[in-house]
């Protein structure tokens, strides 16, 4: 649903140091911890996406060598990250040095105030004795919920370290962020940056998606696979460009996919719906991606469609629409994916997102507040209260059934919720079964050409017909084991009747053709 309230002009006035307000009073508070700290602590510092992390972190560089003569060494788990915050810090005022893969020389003898590097290359020029840590007295994480940087910091021990994020919440359940930092300093809230101007406010648009044929990986967030078997089919993309020509037509648009083959789908779909698209992954080469991106920057209604590599370190604040086109359990990359549209600009004050996921249900809207310091202290619960909630959602669907249907965008049926209706509203509880059985018998038609087919359908749906007498089951209480393979088997029985009947009056319909007037 849309949200339609006033949002305020941007502020122009900037402190000295090129800091807004809130920046500023963060960056004394994050200074105040980096004062009083012992060689070795660790503090970890929250703000949103489009706050200005890169700006602060220019502040406490510049003060902190300023004071004390010491380096400061800013880490980032990204090749393009590296590039992009030397540059800001330069632009700032804070002489830096990029530490890369061509790096051979010491960097015992240069004076510059602050180095950046990538973690694994960091680690290498350490080990081959180019880059002393212990001349380093500040290091400043860049996207501090990445586990990668955990060994690495052991070897500056006597350096105070800030971790930055927008989300402190790790993804390592075994890893959680309050065993690597000592206290959490919260930043501006999202709320409080649309309040100043400062970030865009966002439409929400979501629609309910059915997620039961996704299965869930190692690192718990849905998996590549079943995620392409979802959004590839017909009926998702038919939403898709639906919900795009309802929501967002003509605006410039970020489309986020959880596999590549979905992307190339999504760029077919609108390809041949005459709009502007470009696909982009991370196996797209470095001066072709550059070429897409300046052809989406230049063009005024341009639709991008990607996977797994404008999640960070990508800013356009051109981006009218964000549309995820994806389910995920990661509130970071929930958080990552909007923030691409929130960059605030005169003209435009607003922003929308399209949620294909049930994303928005599952965290919340965007702009909504969070406890961050109790999801700091208590991991633990809120990764619970998720797992529950992505559980809770459906009753898993195999891929494989799922690409039967492919014309059906809603296969699922919560046959327990169904039940508790029925009897609320003083109604047999048979009815759920009736509606159960319309539901598979329209599945089994749509995704035929001929009644053979539709049988055939129907006889894949014997695992998933099954799971539904034992959920009706359960509604009923004590019943037998012979009463419950009864309903089953009546069950299927009444399917073939239906998709029988139904099959053969479609076919006469056609055979009649026409009637004249």
């Amino acid at each position: 649903m849309e949200e339609k309230t006033k949002t305020t002009s941007r502020p122009d006035q900037v402190h000295a140091g090129g800091l807004y307000p809130y920046q500023e009073r963060d960056l004394d508070v994050l200074f105040g911890k980096i004062g009083r700290a012992r060689a070795g602590e660790r503090f970890l510092y929250q703000l949103p996406t489009g706050g200005g992390k890169t700006r602060i972190f220019a502040g406490i560089a510049k003060r902190f060598t300023a004071l004390t003569g010491q380096g400061v060494m800013v880490l980032t788990h990204r090749k393009e990250l590296c590039s992009q915050t030397s540059a800001v810090l330069r632009k700032l005022g804070v002489s830096n040095k990029i530490i890369d893969s061509s790096s051979r020389r010491s960097f015992r003898g240069l004076h510059q105030d602050c180095f950046v590097a990538m973690v694994e290359t960091l680690r290498n020029r350490i080990k081959d004795g180019l880059i002393d840590p212990g001349r380093v007295g500040l290091v400043i994480i860049d996207e501090a919920h990445h586990n990668s940087f955990h060994k690495l910091l052991d070897r500056f021990k006597a350096a105070v370290v800030i971790g930055v994020t927008a989300t402190p919440f790790s993804s390592n359940a075994d890893m959680p962020m309050y065993k690597t930092y000592r206290e959490l300093i919260v930043g501006e809230s999202i709320a409080g940056l649309i309040a100043s101007g400062h970030l865009a406010k966002p439409s929400n648009w979501r629609y309910d998606v059915e997620l039961n044929s996704l299965s869930r990986g190692i690192n718990g967030d849905f998996t590549i696979s079943s995620s392409d078997a979802l959004y590839s089919s017909p009926a998702m993309l038919d939403l898709l460009l639906h919900a795009y020509e309802a929501h967002s037509k003509n605006k410039k648009t970020l489309i986020f996919n959880n596999g590549i083959f979905t992307s190339r789908e999504v760029y077919k779909l609108f390809n041949e719906a005459g709009y502007p698209v470009r696909h982009l992954d991370n196996h797209t080469p470095p001066p072709e991606r550059a070429e897409i991106l300046k052809w989406f920057k230049k063009t005024r209604n341009a639709i991008l469609t990607s996977v797994s590599i404008l999640t960070t370190g990508f800013d356009e604040p051109t981006v009218r629409t964000v549309i995820l086109n994806r389910a995920t359990t990661s509130i970071t990359l929930y958080h990552q994916m909007i923030g691409r549209g929130a960059r605030w600009l005169p003209e435009k004050k607003t922003f929308t997102v399209i949620d294909l996921g049930n994303n928005t249900d599952r965290f919340g809207e965007w702009q909504a507040p969070l406890d961050w310091q109790t999801i700091f202290e208590r991991p633990e619960a809120f990764a619970e209260s998720l797992h529950y909630h992505a559980q809770g959602e459906t009753h898993a669907i195999p891929a494989d059934l799922r690409e039967k249907f492919p014309n059906t965008l809603q296969m699922g049926f919560d046959v327990q919720e169904a039940f508790r209706k029925a009897l609320e509203n003083k109604q047999k509880g048979s009815l759920v079964l009736r509606a159960s059985l319309r539901q598979h018998t329209i599945m089994c038609i749509e995704n035929s050409a001929s009644a053979e087919d539709a049988l055939m359908l129907a006889g894949a749906l014997q695992k998933e017909i099954g799971w539904r007498i034992r959920q009706y089951a359960k509604c009923l209480g004590k019943v037998t084991k012979n009463y419950t393979e009864w309903l089953a088997e009546d069950y299927r029985s009444k399917l073939t009747t239906m998709i029988t009947k139904l099959m053969q009056r479609r076919t006469a319909g056609r055979e009649a053709g026409p009637m004249s007037a």
